[in-house]
């Protein structure tokens, strides 16, 4: 009898271990969840966040996402703090929506299929709720924007050829109207603005993060004219708005500046004034006001987001009110050309959305996310530090400690890297990260190497091509802070990231393994060629622009040579990847092959792969499973 004892201990372990996966889920090597780690875990898996999508037309009212079951979906609210009515409750996340200009009888939203981004536009009818297909159901479909006049919107499709995102207009009411207006080359084309009188759009044309140009497309010939110089090298245009009088625009560019400015500009590309001359930080977005008095914009100030308001005719500053330490973001104005909607997150309250009276200066909070019980006041605030890279160059993290009284000595620490790489790591709310530093007493650091956006555009282009390792060699200054950190323990240090930053974690595993006890790869590329050779079709081009052009005999092989599947040997400490099976942007091949390599090194890797997910989590029940097995991996590999 005895000796079957650990046979039936193994099968009752394997028997927890499938009732906790959801049948959607492939999990190898994560080992069953003790009993207590779900009641342990179980608030900081309640958080909610609701997102500002558009203001009635009509009425005061909002239309928000946010989730009260599995995923993101539609809901009205009609005035701040007011109950919030659920409109769409279909079985995938709804991606955001906007009710229709002038009428407000509908609202176009959209929608993609297990995290694949191939985004459908659908048509919601506020006076019985019937949903309305208006697009293929098969193509990519992105950046609807409505008309002026809520008659009809322009987007972008890539059905003709699953590559270029063409110009197309349809009446929402009239789903067979849509019509292919304007082919275009490329994949990173989109509708920014619809001019006042409905004659023409504003069209984005992104060809990489330090180059994009500005267009002017005739609605009735189908014309199209670029407004900026198409022969300009390294210049990037942002946002573009049509100006009140529909004469001149305003956008913002870093033509002949390091950061994103806001500028008039006439159609023929000449810059005729600079409205934030003295700001030395990004612009981030902006909006007009109906009447095209009032400009609102957000500026980047090292990772914290201000909102400021203009007088467009002046340019002079009008008083705005001071918000929290946070980031805002989503604006936009009502047609009562006072009430300013936007999205506001900070390290102590999860992204809810607000309004700011800009007559009378009162902001008001429309919704107040839950957080699982837990006060958001006690959440942790991050220290900025500045440091010094290998060649001098300051790159900066944001630092969130645990409360030293209640976990004294040397903290474990986790060093987590966005992806991108243009992007950045800013102070938003830490959610279920709180885990870690609230019940666990692990410090987290975000930092924010070179190639991040926000710190100008000869910073973000420090890492493109032949230059991408001088990224992952920065993290070495990050892990020298640690270790001269008297209240960080520079001997548990773990490593996370995804996407981009998923390369990220897997590089410094490859550079550091002496420095690191563990690492966690999400939806990371682990191979530059297969991955350019496996993303999606629109999406190629422009990452070429960022990590080189591999049909180059010498970026392919220096590509392979920096690739962690090509310097498995080299990573010996315990890694988890996981995985979307639909991910369009990095393929499941990616981790697969990543895993497959590990094992066959005779490394420790855990993987989970969610059948219904794309390009990181986005459902309830994949996001508890993911956060609850990241719990167990750092306790046996970080803090053990």
């Amino acid at each position: 009898m005895k000796a079957l004892v650990p046979a039936f201990a193994t099968g009752l372990m394997m028997t927890n271990l499938l009732a906790q996966v959801p049948d959607n889920l492939v999990v190898e090597g994560v080992p069953a969840f003790p009993p207590e780690l779900r009641a342990e875990a179980a608030r900081y898996m309640e958080f909610r966040a609701a997102a500002f999508n558009s203001w009635h037309p009509k009425e005061r009212e909002m239309l928000i996402t946010t989730r009260f079951a599995e995923s993101m979906q539609l809901h009205q609210v009609k005035s701040p703090g007011a109950a919030r009515k659920q409109l769409t409750f279909l079985p995938e996340p709804v991606a955001g929506g906007k009710f229709q200009p002038k009428r407000g009888e509908c609202i176009v939203f959209s929608q993609d299929t297990g995290g694949g981004e191939f985004y459908q536009l659908y048509r919601y009818d506020l006076v019985d709720g019937r949903i309305t297909l208006l697009t293929d159901g098969k193509s990519r479909n992105t950046g609807a924007h409505w008309a002026r006049s809520g008659k009809w919107m322009a987007y972008t499709s890539t059905k003709r050829n699953g590559k270029d995102n063409d110009l197309w207009i349809i009446e929402p009411f009239k789903p067979d109207s849509a019509k292919l207006v304007r082919e275009v080359s490329g994949g990173g084309w989109s509708v920014v603005d619809c001019a006042p009188d409905d004659e023409a759009l504003l069209v984005r044309e992104y060809i990489s993060i330090n180059e994009s140009r500005i267009h002017l497309f005739d609605v009735r010939s189908g014309a199209i004219a670029p407004i900026t110089p198409a022969g300009e090298k390294q210049v990037a245009y942002g946002s573009a708005r049509f100006s009140g009088s529909g004469k001149t625009i305003f956008v913002t560019t870093d033509k002949d500046a390091e950061f994103q400015r806001l500028v008039e500009m006439d159609f023929n590309g000449k810059v005729l004034r600079v409205l934030t001359e003295k700001l030395k930080w990004d612009v981030d977005e902006f909006e007009l006001s109906p009447d095209g008095k009032t400009i609102a914009y957000i500026s980047n100030e090292d990772g914290v987001g201000v909102l400021h308001l203009l007088d467009a005719k002046s340019g002079k500053e009008i008083k705005t009110p001071k918000l929290p330490l946070g980031i805002p973001s989503g604006l936009e104005w009502h047609e009562n050309g006072r009430d300013l909607g936007f999205n506001f997150v900070s390290a102590k309250s999860p992204t809810d959305a607000y309004s700011v009276d800009v007559k009378t200066g009162k902001v008001e909070r429309w919704t107040e996310s839950e957080t699982g019980g837990l006060d958001p006041q006690q959440f942790v605030e991050p220290e900025l530090v500045k440091l010094k890279s290998f060649d001098g160059l300051q790159i900066s993290a944001f630092v969130y400690r645990p409360d030293a009284k209640k976990f004294p000595g040397k903290r474990p620490v986790i060093v987590n890297i966005h992806g991108g790489p243009e992007s950045q790591s800013r102070p938003i709310f830490q959610a279920r990260i709180n885990f870690y530093l609230n019940e666990l007493g692990i410090a987290v650091i975000y930092p924010n190497v070179r190639g991040s956006a926000g710190y100008g555009k000869t910073f973000v282009a420090l890492d493109n091509g032949f230059k991408r390792e001088d990224s992952v060699k920065d993290i070495a200054a990050v892990l020298d802070f640690i270790k001269h950190d008297a209240a960080l323990d520079g001997g548990r240090i773990a490593v996370s990231g995804g996407s981009y930053g998923g390369y990220m974690s897997l590089a410094c595993m490859q550079h550091y393994a002496d420095s690191l006890r563990c690492g966690i790869d999400v939806v990371g590329i682990s191979n530059f060629l297969t991955f350019l050779k496996n993303t999606q079709d629109y999406r190629r081009d422009l990452r070429r622009a960022e990590y080189g052009d591999e049909r180059d005999p010498k970026m392919a092989e220096f590509l392979e040579k920096i690739s962690p599947t090509t310097n498995v040997k080299k990573i010996s400490k315990p890694l988890f990847v996981v995985q979307g099976k639909n991910d369009p942007r990095v393929p499941v091949t990616e981790s697969e092959q990543m895993v497959k390599a590990i094992r066959n090194n005779g490394g420790t890797v855990w993987y989970l792969m969610a059948k219904d997910e794309g390009h990181g989590f986005a459902k309830k029940r994949n996001v508890d499973y993911q956060f609850l097995a990241t719990i167990q991996f750092y306790r046996e590999f970080l803090l053990k």
